[in-house]
């Protein structure tokens, strides 16, 4: 096979195990957004408590309320990943093959651009989700709105501007940690089996062990670099109508309402994002090397 077949091979695997990874990942993970959302877009800081928003979620609109927005995030999130996963790869394969000793740069600088990347896709599509959690509109009344105003600045690409902040570095941090982890544990179980005789299926079990616990990793560090900005992007999107603020302008609201506590106010609700987070980008990462394995066929 010749080396562009091989190239066609591997994005066509990445795209593969990113849909399928991104599809597994925002199911399980939707409920959380939603409550986080809301919590987001709060302006009073001490009165955004988990617990009793969730209630008034389902107290208000049911059960199924906590998954509004699924919709057009299931829809989207695998393409993203499919995106960030291929950016991934990609720049992985090119570091290998020019310089491996410095692929975790190849692998930081695919991430940004595979973030940057998404963020076209990803900004309409957290529109949509955003004004069902928080506004209240229906999935067809909130498409609607945002699909009359694509060629509108500040209607469709509202808080475009926060999401390329949020995607761009955050998700070559992302991936960077990820190697990096995935490559430490694996030499730390390489050598642990070089001193016992174990069994495969016990090898295959320890494996599977290294992306779950790297992805997770991945999050908490990524989220703790960009997460200021997730805050930012879901204050100017919750405004509705076509009215707009800019990055600046929400930021300044932002810490105007933190009672000078401007730090805790660009990091409100940053625990429930890790809760979701961290093992959603665990099953996230277990599901795109599973799937990328099958594929390669080993």
């Amino acid at each position: 096979m010749s080396s562009d077949d091989d190239t066609t091979n591997e994005v066509y695997v990445d795209l593969v195990a990113g849909w399928a990874s991104g599809a597994v990942s925002i199911f399980c993970s939707q409920p959380i957004d939603t409550v986080l959302t809301r919590i987001q877009a709060n302006k009073q800081l001490v009165q955004t408590k988990t617990s009793s928003t969730t209630k008034s979620l389902i107290g208000n609109y049911g059960i199924r309320s906590l998954w509004r927005g699924s919709s057009a995030m299931i829809g989207a999130i695998p393409f993203q990943n499919a995106l960030m996963m291929a950016g991934y790869g990609y720049g992985k394969r090119w570091c290998e093959d020019r310089n491996p000793n410095q692929v975790l740069w190849g692998v930081f600088i695919g991430g940004c651009c595979g973030g940057i990347a998404q963020s076209f896709l990803m900004s309409p599509v957290e529109l949509i989700k955003v004004n069902q959690q928080v506004i209240g509109k229906s999935l067809s009344s909130a498409t609607a709105f945002v699909a009359s105003g694509m060629l509108e600045r500040k209607v469709a690409w509202k808080g475009l501007e926060a999401t390329l902040l949020r995607d761009g570095i955050p998700h070559g941090v992302w991936f960077a940690s990820y190697e990096w982890s995935k490559n430490y544990l694996e030499k730390i179980n390489e050598n642990a089996m070089q001193e016992q005789d174990q069994q495969q299926q016990q090898k295959r079990s320890q494996s599977s062990i290294v992306p779950l616990f790297s992805g997770a990793f991945a999050a908490f560090t990524a989220w703790a670099v960009g997460y200021p900005f997730d805050i930012i992007k879901t204050k100017i999107q919750a405004v509705e109508g076509s009215q707009g603020k800019t990055v600046a302008q929400a930021t300044k609201e932002i810490i105007q309402e933190s009672n000078g506590r401007p730090l805790r106010a660009l990091y409100r609700g940053f625990g429930l994002k890790i809760c979701k987070a961290v093992p959603a980008s665990a099953v996230n990462f277990f599901v795109y090397e599973s799937v990328a394995a099958e594929l390669r066929g080993k």
